[in-house]
């Protein structure tokens, strides 16, 4: 129990330093802090204690070949937003999210 408070504690406290930021004149840094290692560094060590030294391997190339949805997400929003509303750029982004994540996942599990 006290494991995911301290979690949920993790992310309201970076959550509260990107609202910070983004309206400071480093602005720009928000869009790094949810690229922190946080919750990596915790799904590796959960990965790397329950799983074999090849198995962690595999999580990590996975890991890597996962910023590539990410990188669509950002490649749409950078694309949209001076044509759209943010919500409409925000949601488009997420659902090309989705279109590059699916076909990953299933391939990566044959």
């Amino acid at each position: 129990m006290i494991n995911l408070f301290v979690k949920g504690l993790i992310g309201a406290i970076i959550v509260i330093l990107i609202s910070l930021l983004a309206k400071t004149k480093y602005y720009f840094l928000a869009g790094m802090i949810p690229l922190f290692p946080t919750f990596a560094v915790m799904a590796h060590y959960i990965a790397g204690k329950a799983n074999t030294n090849a198995e962690f391997k595999n999580v990590l190339l996975f890991g890597m070949w996962s910023l590539l949805p990410y990188f669509a997400y950002l490649l749409t929003v950078y694309l949209l937003h001076s044509r759209e509303t943010l919500v409409v750029t925000l949601f488009s982004g997420i659902i090309v999210w989705f279109v590059v994540a699916a076909p990953l996942v299933y391939f990566w599990q044959r």
